[in-house]
């Protein structure tokens, strides 16, 4: 899917005049992002209790369905305890994605803990929609009354955060619950990517095939990251409770370039798969598409030009679809593997603790492509 545009024009009715509200000037940078994800098998010596899930009719149920039928996973429908976002900001200023992870502790308990990350994504979706990536933006030709007029405005990844728990804890579907969160935003007109990530959800940046920015867990202690909670109403605290701050979030903030490749996932990717495979993940995808891509004609002019561009998007939307997919195979595939080496196996051992293998988990996972267009 295509986040951002070339020239992007607005027209607004002002004391039966048309005026422009913000920039029509051309936008550097556009975005494609795709996204799978697959829950973890169920654990048959796990506690079985009936679950009810956001009803189909309601605010968030019926924008988790759109959102799962929008993007696809090609290990089943079920999406576990993670959830995601993604959504094209205010004025197509950018897009902000993001991902959670409901703590499946709560189920011990009897709370469905995809209700807590569900609500927080949806959340995180509905600010982002109303805010721009960067400063509002506004023509330089426009005169200040004409500036004023600009709606909306600038909301970085941390306080998107710190909107969308609220947005939480006023939720009354939402019992109680916890998760992780990574968000991020990227400014089609500046290029710029801005993160908020609180536990263990994390972020990496590809550019040339080459790791140029990994997140850090935020962790209390080994495999206890740091995480948003509500507790039940009426009930003073749990003594297992971890309440964090959205505040605690670390924020991160760098200059995007044409073909640089964004990855935020949940912990079911980074604790099963090393960075450097899904480097090589990133690559032979990558190439399979430019094999597979037409070449351009020096002819080509006019509509022949723009039927070229169209191709193009269409392709990078595939291409970031299909690396999210393998991502999210490749992960379930090493969960199961006993005999190899994983992340979480080797942060075992640092800690001085026992784990062989993969990790089951569920694993969420959004990529997204970076373009310059001028």
């Amino acid at each position: 899917m295509k986040f951002g545009c070339r020239i992007t024009q607005k027209l607004c009715i002002l004391s039966k005049t048309t005026r422009r509200t913000y920039s029509s000037l051309p936008r550097p940078y556009r975005f494609h992002v795709g996204a799978s994800w697959a829950g973890k098998p169920p654990d048959p010596q796990m506690r079985r209790f009936k679950t009810k899930p956001f009803a189909p009719d309601s605010e968030i149920g019926a924008w988790r369905d759109q959102l799962l039928a929008k993007y696809r996973s090609s290990v089943g429908n079920h999406v576990g305890e993670d959830f995601f976002y993604v959504q094209d900001m205010r004025s197509q200023s950018g897009v902000s994605f993001g991902v959670a992870d409901g703590v499946g502790g709560w189920v011990d308990s009897g709370v469905d803990p995809s209700l807590f990350s569900q609500a927080l994504m949806y959340h995180s979706h509905r600010y982002s929609k109303a805010a721009w990536a960067g400063e509002p933006e506004t023509d330089p030709i426009q005169d200040l009354e004409e500036k004023v007029q600009v709606e909306g405005w600038e909301m970085s990844p941390a306080e998107c955060l710190e909107l969308a728990y609220g947005g939480v804890l006023r939720e009354r579907d939402v019992r109680a619950g916890s998760s992780t969160a990574c968000l991020l935003t990227l400014n089609a007109a500046s290029g710029v990517l801005r993160g908020a990530n609180l536990g263990d959800s994390g972020f990496l940046i590809f550019r040339s095939s080459n790791v140029i920015y990994q997140q850090r867990p935020q962790q209390h202690f080994f495999n206890c990251p740091k995480q948003l909670s509500k507790l039940p109403k009426g009930t003073p605290g749990f003594s297992r409770a971890v309440i964090d701050s959205p505040r605690e979030a670390d924020t991160f903030e760098t200059k995007l370039r044409d073909g640089d490749i964004v990855i935020a996932y949940t912990d079911g990717l980074s604790d099963n798969v090393f960075p450097a495979e899904m480097s090589t993940i990133c690559t032979l995808v990558s190439r399979q598409f430019a094999v597979a891509a037409p070449q351009p004609s020096p002819q080509q002019e006019g509509d022949a030009g723009e039927k070229q561009a169209v191709q193009e998007d269409v392709s990078d939307d595939q291409l970031v679809q299909t690396i999210a997919e393998r991502l999210v195979e490749y992960a379930a595939a090493c969960m199961k593997k006993k005999n190899r080496a994983s992340p979480f196996e080797r942060a075992a051992a640092r800690e001085g603790m026992y784990f062989r293998g993969g990790k089951e988990d569920d694993v969420t996972v959004v990529v997204a492509l970076v373009k310059e267009t001028l």
